[in-house]
């Protein structure tokens, strides 16, 4: 008398085909899992930026050119949960020619002849990730823009 159903073969064969759809389910939810995280990072790092140009601008504004005879010519800012890093680099003043403020400001300063233009600043801002935050687990973003900005 033959009795129909699975035998011990074909369950274990079954298994083995289920198991195998499974880990390949998981590696692609794994990898999209990174890819998520990735993006999410940079997209903080594109947010912080803008943040840091505005520091920076705002850095410059209060920045008392007549008692220290200069102008200022680096800004560095971190977010406040440390996450990110910005160094700003201000490479030229665009002040009106013969202007006491071009004349402190020395080689950064780019003299112009129109109103319009006085006191535009051409800014380097480089945003990368703190190295040594928790969250960022070897993750590295490095961020570069060039902005011409007025304070």
């Amino acid at each position: 008398m033959k009795r129909s159903g699975f035998g011990l073969l074909q369950a274990i064969l079954v298994i083995v085909l289920i198991s195998g759809i499974m880990t390949i389910a998981m590696k692609y939810a794994t990898v999209n899992v990174k890819q998520t995280k990735d993006i999410y990072l940079k997209e903080s790092a594109e947010l912080f930026m803008g943040s840091a140009v505005e520091m920076g601008l705002l850095a410059i504004s209060g920045f008392d050119r007549n008692s220290t005879n200069t102008c200022l010519k680096e800004v560095s800012i971190v977010s406040p949960d440390k996450r990110f890093l910005a160094d700003i680099n201000i490479t030229k003043y665009y002040l009106l020619a013969g202007s006491a403020d071009c004349a402190r400001c020395g080689s950064l300063c780019e003299p112009i002849d129109t109103e319009e233009s006085q006191g535009m600043v051409m800014m380097r801002v480089v945003v990368e990730t703190n190295s040594t935050h928790p969250k960022n687990r070897g993750r590295k973003i490095k961020l570069t823009r060039r902005t011409l900005q007025r304070p």
